[in-house]
C-alpha cells in the first residue's frame, strides 16, 4: 500500500506520542540546551521515531532536535518536513497534559498538511490544506491503526461570531502585550473571556471553534506554529504576521517567526 505523506505523519505522532508517555510515566529528567530551553529524554526519543518514519519520504526535515542545516542548503528546497517532537517541554515537565507532537509538511514556504497529536490525552488532529478539510479523533490507544484513526475521526470547524469574544492565551508565555490586545476588544464593548493553554494546542482550540482568537506576542520558532497553521488554513483561518501583514511563511532564513494573529478574516 502507498501510504501518502499525511498517513506516515499520523503514524510518526502516535508512535512518538506512545515514547514520550514512557518517559512521562517515570522520572522526567531535565537537561537544558544552550538557550536555555528544557530538554527530556522524550524530545530526543520522539525525534529519533518521528525522523525514522519521514526519512523514507526523502523530504528533508526541519527538526527543533535536529542540528540545523545552512539556509545556503535550505533555500533550494520546494518541500521540507518541519517537526516538533515535544511542543510545551515545560507542559510536560508540568505533568499538565497540555504537550503535543507537531509534523507539517511546507511546500514554497506554505503548509500543505497538519498533525498534532496530544498523547496524554490521545487526542489527534490532522488536516490537508488544498482538500480544506481537517479532522480530530479521539483514540483509546497510541497503537490504533490508520485505518480506525480516519473512521473515527470527526470534521472542525471554527465557531460562528457571538457577542463575547474567546482570546487564547499561553500558559507559560502571557505577555503584556496580549493583556494589552484584550483591553483593545474591551474597549468596542465585547465580553472578552481569556482560554489559557500550553503548546500549539492553542490552534487547535481555535480550529475546533472552542474560542475566536489567538494574538501570539512571544517568541515562537516555526516549529511551534508549522502543524498549527496547517490546521487552521485548512478550516479557513489565516495566522497573520504582525510585520508584514501576510501568512507565516516557513523554511526562512532566520526559522524564528514574528508576532502573529489567528482569526477569521
Amino acid at each position: 500500500m502507498n501510504k501518502n505523506n499525511l498517513h506516515i505523519a499520523i503514524e510518526a505522532s502516535l508512535n512518538a506520542g506512545k515514547a514520550i508517555m514512557d518517559v512521562y510515566d517515570s522520572i522526567i529528567e531535565v537537561e537544558y540546551k544552550d538557550d536555555k530551553s528544557p530538554l527530556t529524554e522524550a524530545d530526543k526519543r520522539a525525534n529519533d521515531i518521528i525522523i525514522s518514519f519521514l526519512k523514507p519520504t526523502e523530504i528533508p526535515i526541519i527538526s527543533e532536535e535536529n542540528k540545523q542545516i545552512e539556509y545556503a542548503e535550505r533555500k533550494n528546497w520546494d518541500k521540507c518536513w518541519i517537526v516538533d517532537p515535544v511542543d510545551g517541554t515545560k507542559e510536560f515537565i508540568k505533568r499538565n497534559g497540555e504537550f503535543t507532537v507537531n509534523i507539517a509538511l511546507v511546500k514554497d514556504g506554505v503548509p500543505e498538511l497538519g498533525v498534532i497529536y496530544v498523547p496524554a490525552l490521545r487526542t489527534i488532529y490532522f488536516a490537508d490544506v488544498k482538500e480544506k478539510s481537517a479532522f480530530k479523533s479521539s483514540i483509546s490507544t497510541h497503537d490504533t491503526s490508520i485505518k480506525e484513526v480516519l473512521k473515527i475521526s470527526k470534521p472542525i470547524k471554527p465557531k460562528k461570531q457571538s457577542s463575547s469574544v474567546e482570546v487564547v492565551g499561553s500558559r507559560s508565555h502571557m505577555s503584556q502585550e496580549t493583556l494589552d490586545f484584550v483591553e483593545k476588544i474591551k474597549s468596542t464593548g465585547k465580553e472578552v473571556e481569556i482560554v489559557s493553554k500550553g503548546s500549539s494546542l492553542k490552534f487547535c482550540i481555535v480550529a475546533e471553534g472552542k474560542a475566536d482568537i489567538y494574538p501570539r506576542f512571544a517568541p515562537t520558532m516555526e516549529w511551534d506554529t508549522a502543524a498549527g497553521q496547517a490546521i487552521c488554513n485548512a478550516v479557513g483561518l489565516d495566522v497573520i504576521s504582525k510585520k508584514t501583514d501576510k501568512p507565516l511563511m516557513y523554511n526562512k532564513e532566520n526559522l524564528l517567526n514574528p508576532w502573529f494573529i489567528v482569526s477569521k478574516e
